[in-house]
């Protein structure tokens, strides 16, 4: 929903004083009836309907924790660029289910006083750049497995890129 508004601001629909209270209503409702009503007048693709698979868009470009942490996991597409930002947490970026789309994807990330594992898939080959950043790949990936390049600065905290998860 907030999307559809934001998208109807930057066309021209929507005045910013009519954004912001529109966006009030939307964290006011209680209900899906009440939350329809509140962009019932801007035009839209597929209301309360879920994209099939086809159709699916490529997940947010950007994560930030603060003193926090942060996850992303499961079945996802990742942009070609997505950054994640840690302060005084965690991070947990697992691409083993994700849909890598892309003959590259990078991650830029930032650990400042903070962790962040990196998980891939097996057949994946990491490049990996910065400070702080680490890979620990087993296996060796194909000539033309997909890249996910990973440039990183890690401040009193450490990035780390695996392909398993180690057991406790």
């Amino acid at each position: 929903m907030l999307v559809r508004l934001h998208t109807a601001f930057a066309e021209g629909r929507l005045s910013e004083p009519e954004l912001d209270e529109r966006i009030d209503l939307v964290l006011a409702a209680r209900t899906h009836g009440e939350l329809g009503a509140v962009a019932a007048d801007l035009p839209s693709g597929c209301v309360g309907t879920v994209p099939d698979d086809a159709e699916r868009t490529p997940a947010g470009r950007f994560q930030v924790a603060y003193k926090s942490s942060v996850t992303r996991a499961g079945r996802w597409r990742p942009p070609e660029r997505y950054t994640v930002a840690v302060y005084k947490g965690t991070g947990l970026l697992d691409l083993r289910a994700a849909e890598l789309t892309r003959r590259v994807t990078t991650l830029r990330v930032l650990a400042y006083k903070s962790t962040v594992e990196i998980i891939v898939p097996p057949g994946v080959r990491v490049e990996a750049d910065g400070v702080g950043v680490s890979a620990e790949v087993h296996a060796a990936p194909p000539a033309d497995a997909p890249v996910v390049h990973i440039r990183g600065y890690a401040y009193k905290g450490s990035i780390q890129a695996k392909d398993r998860i180690r057991r406790a």
